[in-house]
């Protein structure tokens, strides 16, 4: 699946919601990141993952302690679409996203099998967020690229 998304080795890789860390391991080991950090709300869960070699850090995906384009990955297995405001971690996601970054999220069909009741046919605010750009779609999950960033042109209005 990784080769598949594109992410690159030797990358700065956030997993958002990473739990117990089960993915960790297997993207150290198919990655070989410069970084590899986990993110998750749930103390308890991330004490459950020892052994990973990565980061882990206790924060929320709609406010996270990281400075601006801190990643080259960021690795979604599904927490956007099961937390209250997801928009607010799209736009965190995009921001802690270096310009032309990979967001690497699970697709609704992947959702669907894997969690067909608690899903509840919930879809991200993908048209509110234009600065993660579809890139490549690999069945049950998708990329979109962090744009980078326009700068505003203060000139073109100028006081009378």
């Amino acid at each position: 699946m990784l080769r598949a998304l594109g992410v690159p080795h030797e990358a700065r890789i956030l997993e958002v919601g990473c739990g117990r860390g089960v993915a960790l391991p297997a993207i150290r080991h198919h990655c070989a990141p410069a970084r590899l950090v986990g993110l998750d709300i749930d103390i308890t869960l991330l004490s459950h993952a020892d052994g990973t070699q990565a980061e882990l850090v206790c924060g929320d995906v709609r406010a996270m302690p990281f400075p601006d384009a801190s990643f080259d990955v960021c690795v979604d297995f599904g927490t956007c679409y099961h937390i209250a405001r997801p928009l607010d971690a799209l736009h965190e996601i995009a921001r802690v996203l270096r310009p032309g970054g990979r967001f690497c999220h699970e697709t609704p069909l992947s959702q669907l099998l894997s969690h067909p009741v608690r899903w509840g046919f919930r879809l991200l605010p993908w048209s509110e967020i234009p600065e993660l750009e579809p890139a490549r779609h690999a069945g049950l999950w998708s990329v979109r690229l962090r744009r980078p960033r326009v700068p505003r042109d203060r000139g073109s209005r100028r006081a009378a």
